[in-house]
């Protein structure tokens, strides 16, 4: 079997060795670099995997792909690796404009590359996509949706500041907001205008703006997305208004709601086969990680199976700097 290289062992880095070898992948076929001592030897001694601390210890000729976890401000160091030994390449979510305009401009080699879109296979949003595509209940009307999670509990092994969560650019709400738009766009597709307010609102460890709240015009259908990380209780409400009915669900619910004007009722969408990781928030549902690596190994002989490129990407991260530029009321400095 080929071999794969995680480079980045921190939560996302490790997750993904998880989901390869969900997928088949024996530990013995995943190599891991991390420039921290203590997560190359957590990972290993976890997951069986080997570790390698430099790329010279790598044999690319019978290496399949990269997998590339490191914080979004270091992605394209990762890419490089990927870029000199012509392998394909998988990119957690970005949220760094620049450096994702280089990662494409310097692909010479036309390499595949997946930039991470994992809402996308989430089983509610799938099936909601679904819905809308099909127009049983006439055009949407409006959205609105709500994403927040307290920051601290995003890793409640360590500090905010011990982790690229706490650096202004890369703060935890920033990288919400494309994360989220991601999906909204794939199923919704591009608003005409995006607008917002972006503020730092509590006291939660770290200097970062933690409220981000966006509005987005479709010309026939308006949205709004408010993105925190100061909220309690981690959340993710959704309600779709269409012509002919109403969608509502909650992100603690193996299920989503739809009132049919046609019978006057409320009607429940079951969703199965939810898997949760010990240690993190009973909401994220580990599935859509293993089903996007899945699509990602898939992408790799088929890129067109794989539902992101850069070219989104950089649409997506594009909108986001229209909403933050909106704002003229608050410089970022």
């Amino acid at each position: 079997m080929k071999k794969f290289l995680v480079i980045g062992l921190g939560s996302m880095g490790k997750r993904r060795v998880r989901c390869l070898q969900a997928l088949g992948v024996s530990g013995e076929n995943i190599y891991g670099m991390d420039r921290r001592e203590d997560r190359c030897i957590e990972a290993k001694e976890k997951y069986g995997i080997n570790i390698v601390h430099n790329e010279n210890e790598m044999n690319f000729s019978e290496t399949e792909a990269i997998i590339v976890s490191l914080p979004p401000d270091k992605h394209y160091e990762g890419v490089k690796t990927a870029f000199k030994y012509r392998k394909p390449v998988f990119i957690e979510a970005s949220v760094v404009l620049e450096d994702v305009k280089k990662i494409k401009e310097n692909n010479e080699d036309n390499i595949f590359i997946a930039p991470s879109c994992t809402f996308i296979f989430h089983p509610v949003i799938k099936k909601i996509k679904e819905i809308i595509a099909s127009g049983e209940y006439g055009k949407i009307c409006n959205f609105s949706y709500h994403s927040g999670q307290y920051l601290p509990d995003w890793h409640p092994w360590e500090n905010v500041n011990a982790f690229y969560v706490s650096n202004r650019i890369t703060g935890g709400a920033r990288e919400i907001v494309p994360y989220e738009l991601t999906w909204i766009v794939d199923i919704l597709g591009v608003p005409n205008e995006v607008k917002g307010y972006f503020r730092k609102t509590a006291d939660i460890g770290c200097n970062i703006e933690d409220s981000y709240v966006c509005s987005l015009d479709y010309g026939n259908m308006v949205g709004s997305l408010l993105v925190d990380v100061v909220g309690r209780n981690a959340i993710r409400n959704l309600v779709i208004n269409f012509q002919n009915a109403q969608l509502q669900w909650r992100c603690d619910m193996e299920s989503f709601e739809v009132y049919e004007v046609q019978t006057g009722k409320w009607k429940t969408m079951e969703m199965q086969d939810m898997i949760h990781e010990e240690g993190y928030n009973k909401n994220i549902n580990e599935n859509m990680y293993i089903d996007e690596i899945y699509a990602f190994l898939k992408g790799i002989k088929e890129p067109k199976l794989y539902p992101n490129t850069i070219e989104k990407d950089i649409e997506v991260l594009e909108l986001l700097n229209d909403i933050e530029n909106s704002d003229g009321g608050f410089n970022r400095k």
